[in-house]
């Protein structure tokens, strides 16, 4: 995959352990979404989500991006090629910077990012918001994806699966 491609209107690139502390100020303003999905993010568990695989998994399937509106971190994603099949993205994690919600932007980022991967030869984007949730719900089922009818338990809350077709 090539990152270059996931936006015509924002920067992206492959984060490091050196933009921890940006990502750590990105979301720990976004406190409605850990009220649901707990604990609270740490610089720590940011460099541990950083290297976190699915099974059968390797770091060079695995983008942890950052998007740039100039300098400024606007969005975070992980995103892993080819799960849970070959022809299947799966979006790990997503979130905007809380000044950029609403705006149209999230859904911009996500509308490019489902079109490139069409491109090259993707079928379907799957990720999982939290039960309960109802701002990660309405994000996600506004940009097209359905509840799979899968779901599955953490120790802290219940992850709905959810797919969209490209």
């Amino acid at each position: 995959m090539d990152i270059s491609q996931f936006s015509k209107c924002y920067a992206v690139r492959r984060m490091k352990e050196a933009d921890i502390v940006d990502i750590f100020t990105l979301c720990s303003k976004n406190h409605l979404f850990y009220q649901y999905c707990p604990p609270f993010v740490t610089e720590e568990s940011i460099a541990d989500d950083m290297k976190a695989l699915p099974p059968n998994k390797e770091l060079s399937d695995k983008y942890y991006l950052g998007y740039y509106d100039a300098e400024k971190l606007i969005a975070v994603m992980d995103l892993i090629r080819a799960y849970p099949n070959e022809n299947t993205a799966f979006i790990g994690f997503f979130m905007t910077d809380v000044s950029v919600q609403n705006t149209g932007i999230g859904s911009a980022i996500i509308d490019e990012l489902c079109s490139y991967l069409t491109e090259i030869g993707f079928e379907h984007v799957r990720l999982g918001w939290v039960k309960g949730n109802p701002q990660a719900e309405h994000f996600w089922r506004k940009n097209g994806f359905t509840a799979t009818g899968v779901t599955y338990d953490t120790d802290h809350y219940t992850v709905v699966v959810a797919e969209r077709e490209l």
